[in-house]
């Protein structure tokens, strides 16, 4: 398959950060030996998106209207095969793939195909991220649907959470990973149980976490990365779990 039968579009911005960070992914995940040998990728980041964790829980704007004019610019552009790197934005898909026709990989779908691939190292998992995404059961469904337990964080560890993500989104990574640490211990618990970083800024908090956290971590965007990879390429080999920091 020729690297240019698809043009990717990513609709981001949400926050830009975490954009940025999943076309260096996507960059790092192909397999290449020239710049004409990467994918066409169209980037819609547009950070005026009002807050997707505010609409989720009520206390918002609704993004949808935003989120659907990204999603119909990328369309226009002639985009194939499109992604959503943010995951409280994903409570909004199933609209988006029916409002503006585009063909999007789903992020929750290819995290819980991960784990089912692996169900045999783990009977639970523990869940990280927004308080729209966990308010909204986003993944907690699908994960007990595969059979899954789900941990899910206290009010003291959903706050450490959300400082953590407020300081990747004001440019303090290192910082945020102070905060990601408490979170990740808390979450680990005595079984070092498998943590899901399902907020797109906790993978760029994850860099500054301590090596003896005591849990490993899974990063969703490297399965979306993946997925789009071998959506465009082909299987991309030695696939598998991988940690996030």
């Amino acid at each position: 398959m020729s690297t240019h039968d698809h043009l990717v579009g990513i609709l981001g911005g949400m926050g830009p950060a975490a954009t940025a960070e999943f076309y260096t992914k996507l960059i790092g995940r192909t397999r290449v030996t020239r710049d004409q040998d990467h994918l066409r990728v169209a980037i819609w980041a547009d950070p005026t998106v009002p807050d997707r964790v505010g609409a989720v829980i009520g206390t918002g704007t609704d993004p949808y209207p935003a989120m659907l004019s990204g999603a119909n610019r990328l369309r226009d552009l002639g985009v194939t095969l499109a992604v959503m790197p943010c995951h409280t934005a994903h409570v909004y898909l199933p609209a988006l793939v029916k409002d503006s026709g585009l063909r999007f990989l789903d992020m929750v779908a290819e995290t819980v195909a991960e784990l089912e691939r692996r169900a045999g190292a783990m009977s639970s998992v523990g869940l990280l991220g927004t308080r729209g995404t966990i308010a909204s059961g986003l993944y907690q469904d699908r994960l007990r649907e595969a059979g899954f337990g789900v941990a899910l964080p206290g009010e003291s560890t959903q706050v450490q959470v959300d400082l953590a993500i407020k300081k990747v989104k004001q440019g303090d990574p290192e910082a945020a990973g102070v905060h990601l640490d408490k979170a990740v211990r808390a979450m680990a618990g005595n079984e070092g149980r498998l943590i899901v970083l399902a907020c797109t800024e906790l993978p760029l908090a994850a860099r500054f976490l301590s090596a003896s956290r005591g849990a490993p971590l899974l990063d969703p965007t490297d399965l979306l990365a993946d997925a789009v990879v071998r959506e465009c390429l082909g299987p991309y080999p030695a696939e598998g779990l991988r940690e996030a920091g």
